[in-house]
């Protein structure tokens, strides 16, 4: 039998709806807690994601902090940029000086909502991604110029998830700590803008050659289109690609409404005029910044000088400058038509000679030229070279060619030149010619035989009652020798040394009527195996001379026996009153210029002589100023007396009269008062003339570096002193003419030349020559001789004397 079960109660409508509620209620709380749990994992995360990011972030500045390396400038003195000095070509502008054309160029490129956004532009990420996604590739960055700015300037430039959303931190943190005016400054000064310029103003400077505020809409567009990809776009290396960018910033402004589409069309239609690849500014007065640069790193550092933005306002003067380079480039070319003819830069084969010659790309055919060509004809009979320029010919006559003699240092060139151009030249032959005049109308390019210098020279001026140097010529060629040959180049100075020794003379009481007897002497020469018979440059003896004419004609032995009389220790202790640096010989050899010394010091000797005597010092550097406009250093022009007006007045009058009629008196052709001294050294090595004006002072030398000949008749007269006439003349043709001085404790007095005695003006041969007050001939005076002449035959004539 089977159990009854029981009957199952009957459940309500209304509990089956509460048993549901409860179970729904159930569902939520579940949901509710795993939602809370998700929340809170999520938001764990994102604190930790936060932390991790942000603990090693680097701390945000303000603007004052801002301190980005910027170039050292250094400016000539009339406020000329003629040097830079940077790891990052970069010159930073205040806000308020950028034109607000520049700021919309670059809003309207790189961050249309700039000014909206809180640093972060979350939209225009969304619609790069989109446009890049379509195009296949990056059209479009999504990064803000906050951004940028934290990523140039905080954040190395890796490309990782994790630097980007340090970056956008960072950009959200910097927009609450600067206002736009100064972000954007940060930008505009900031970013790298291609070939080495950092910020608008290298940039406009580097392709344009024109400061920011001088940029015109389409210049100003095509470097607003640099940002993104400085080297793709560069007008230098894809023009085409350039231009693209300028029509898609100039577009971009139009749309933002900056400008109207009628200037966008102007601006894109406007020929621009680029500047040439950025030369290194040093190329203009390259030793003098070079020389400054030196001096710079030595008291600041280097890196101080290359970061900090320091303004070097210096003495020297552009057109005094060029005239030194001009003047030392002329000396040197006629000097190596001097020399003579080297020969071809080479020779081109029968058979590649048509080739040879209608590849050849030479310059702008312009009238001064040197450039390159090839022998196509020699007409024996007519005395004509025909030359191959390319796609022209010229032509070169005898005349302009008589030089090139095969080079001889023991022949001069004045009594060697060729007579036939076939003496020379060949067919074939790549030489260097000079474009004398390119005819308008048919026929050919009229030329002059030309060849490279291998001499080198240097010349250092500075102003007489300042010191300030005011062109530095250190070589023929910077670019091909940086060594400083007025400063760094020490060479024996021949005769050029001679007025210290005789200035030494003065202050030891002699006078210009002082006789000494010029006659053969010998001196014993220790460690030189032999012994030493100075003579005079023509190989001849004067008998009794006047030390007046002694420094006039340069007569060596004179000059030894006037330092044999006033001691070569004394001499010595002289010499360094003036300024003379370098190790002295100590032997009487000093009298002939026997030790080395720089030009620049023995320059800034002679100013002493011209400046009532007072010693210079010599000053390239007026001012420097660092970043924010403080003076680091200020120089004004300081001098020392050194020696007494008197001495320093009659020396200037006797090396006026070494213009007048004796070894300089080449530089009489500048018609106003000078004064000066050769110096020409054994063997003719090195070739000086030292000079000076009323305004300036100016040293020139000439020699070869590894101390060869000059060649036969090469003096200071013939190789230096032109040098220095053309430089004078250029920089005074615009001056006053002006005089000496004249001291009170000095007199002009009549004398022979001859005797020394006091005559009459009157008297024939008479010269006027200057002594101290006192120490003058007179008519009662008897003239008394240095040498008696028992002292002539006991001292001159004597077999042999030490030379210490």
């Amino acid at each position: 039998m089977y159990k009854k079960e029981p009957q199952k109660k009957a459940v309500s409508s209304k509990e089956i709806r509460r048993r549901r509620t409860s179970k729904r209620r159930l569902i939520i709380r579940i949901f509710i807690c795993f939602a809370a749990v998700l929340i809170l994992a999520a938001g764990a995360a994102v604190v930790s994601a936060y932390f991790y990011f942000t603990y090693d972030l680097p701390q945000l500045f303000s603007l004052n902090d801002y301190k980005p390396p910027v170039v050292s400038q250094v400016f000539a003195d009339d406020g000329t940029l003629i040097g830079e000095f940077y790891k990052e070509r970069r010159v930073s502008v205040q806000f308020s000086e950028i034109p607000r054309q520049v700021i919309q160029a670059f809003i309207a490129a790189e961050d249309a909502e700039f000014f909206t956004h809180p640093g972060i532009d979350f939209s225009g990420i969304i619609r790069a991604s989109i446009k890049n996604f379509r195009a296949g590739r990056i059209v479009q960055g999504g990064s803000t110029i906050t951004q940028q700015v934290t990523r140039s300037l905080l954040l190395t430039p890796e490309k990782s998830y994790g630097r980007k959303i340090k970056e956008m931190i960072l950009a959200y943190r910097l927009e609450h700590r600067l206002t736009k005016e100064a972000i954007l400054s940060l930008y505009l000064n900031q970013i790298y803008l291609g070939h080495g310029a950092y910020g608008i103003e290298s940039a406009a400077n580097v392709y344009f050659g024109k400061s920011i505020q001088e940029v015109n809409l389409a210049e100003v567009a095509m470097l607003a289109g640099l940002p993104q990809a400085p080297s793709r776009y560069s007008p230098f290396s894809n023009p085409r690609l350039a231009k693209e960018r300028q029509v898609y910033v100039l577009n971009r402004m139009v749309k933002e409404g900056f400008i109207t589409r009628e200037e966008a069309t102007r601006a894109m239609n406007a020929a621009l005029q680029f500047a040439p690849e950025k030369r290194d500014q040093m190329q203009s007065v390259p030793y003098f910044v070079e020389y400054v640069r030196r001096y710079l790193e030595e008291k600041y550092g280097t890196e101080k000088v290359q970061t900090e933005g320091l303004k070097v306002y210096t003495t020297v003067n552009r057109e005094i400058q060029k005239a030194a380079e001009q003047a030392v480039m002329e000396g040197l070319l006629a000097l190596d038509k001097r020399i003579g003819y080297r020969g071809p830069l080479s020779t081109v084969s029968t058979d590649e000679r048509e080739h040879f010659c209608r590849n050849i790309n030479p310059p702008v055919l312009m009238e001064g030229a040197v450039i390159k060509g090839m022998v196509t004809h020699i007409d024996r009979k007519a005395k004509t070279v025909r030359v191959c320029l390319g796609a022209e010919e010229g032509e070169i006559t005898l005349q302009e060619m008589r030089w090139a003699r095969k080079p001889n240092p023991r022949i001069a060139s004045d009594y060697a030149r060729i007579s036939n151009p076939a003496e020379a030249l060949k067919v074939g032959d790549v030489i260097l010619v000079k474009i004398l005049h390119k005819p308008k109308t048919s026929g050919p390019i009229k030329l002059a035989l030309e060849q490279a210098p291998e001499g080198q020279g240097a010349l250092f001026c500075m102003e007489a009652g300042t010191g300030y140097v005011k062109a530095m010529v250190g070589g023929l060629d910077y670019k091909i020798s940086q060594f400083n040959r007025a400063i760094q180049a020490k060479r024996q100075p021949g005769s050029a040394f001679k007025p210290l020794i005789y200035a030494a003379a003065v202050d030891r009481g002699f006078t210009p009527a002082s006789i000494f007897i010029d006659s053969p002497i010998v001196f014993d020469s220790p460690g030189q195996g032999g012994v030493w018979k100075p003579e005079n440059y023509e190989e001849k003896f004067y008998g009794p001379t006047l030390l007046r004419t002694a420094v006039i004609h340069s007569r060596n032995v004179v000059t030894v026996k006037v330092l044999q009389r006033i001691g070569v220790d004394y001499a010595i202790k002289y010499a360094r009153t003036l300024g003379i640096e370098s190790d002295l010989v100590r032997n009487l050899s000093l009298a002939l210029g026997s030790s080395d010394v720089s030009l620049m010091e023995l320059t800034r000797a002679y100013s002493a002589f011209c400046t009532g005597g007072r010693l210079m010092q010599p000053i390239f550097i007026a001012k420097v100023l660092d970043r924010d406009g403080e003076i680091l250093e200020e120089n004004y022009p300081s001098g020392q007396q050194v020696i007494s007006e008197e001495t320093a007045a009659i020396m200037t009058h006797l090396l006026q009269e070494v213009v007048e009629s004796g070894t300089g008196r080449r530089v009489k052709a500048l018609n106003r008062p000078a004064a000066g001294k050769t110096g020409t050294t054994n063997d003719l090595k090195d070739a000086w003339f030292i000079g000076f004006t009323p305004s300036y002072v100016t040293g020139v030398w000439v020699g070869f570096d590894d101390g060869r000949s000059l060649g036969k008749l090469e003096t200071g007269s013939r190789a230096a002193s032109p040098i220095w006439l053309s430089f004078m003349q250029q920089i005074l043709q615009k001056e006053p003419e002006e005089s000496f001085p004249t001291p009170s404790g000095v007199v002009f007095t009549t004398i022979d030349p001859d005797t020394g005695r006091w005559v009459t003006p009157d008297s024939p041969g008479a010269v006027t020559e200057l002594f101290k007050a006192g120490t003058q001939p007179t008519p009662e005076a008897r003239q008394q001789r240095e040498y008696a002449p028992a002292d002539f035959f006991k001292m001159d004539l004597e077999s042999s004397t030490s030379l210490q």
